[in-house]
């Protein structure tokens, strides 16, 4: 069973920065693309950003681009979410989220971690 747990999530004045970090329970992670989303209420849940397995190429939301920085170490099963110039509407719920191919695709989630950004 894949279980993702996340941490790091809290509150946070605009202009400030916050890890997140994810830890995976899984020997798919390896094989997986990771990545972040995050949903505000009475929004859609958003890809934030994503990081491929093997190159760690990664993929950002227009929103945080050149703000955010996502990284993995394969070896500690973790993905890792930086986030800097913080601002109030990055303020949602952030999820983990791990992306196996093997044998079609299939999505797996973490509980997800609140992040609140004020101004």
């Amino acid at each position: 069973q894949v279980q993702l747990v996340e941490s790091g999530g809290g509150l946070v004045q605009a202009g400030g920065s916050l890890p997140l970090s994810c830890t995976a329970s899984t020997n798919i992670f390896g094989f997986a693309t990771a990545g972040w989303y995050r949903q505000a209420p009475g929004k859609e849940r958003k890809l934030v950003a994503s990081i491929s397995p093997y190159t760690s190429a990664a993929n950002y939301g227009d929103s945080v681009k050149g703000r955010f920085t996502i990284s993995r170490d394969n070896v500690k099963k973790m993905v890792y979410l930086q986030m800097t110039s913080l601002k109030p509407e990055d303020t949602a719920v952030y999820y983990c989220n791990l992306v196996s191919n093997v044998g079609g695709r299939k999505d797996y989630w973490g509980q997800g971690t609140q992040v609140t950004v004020s101004s």
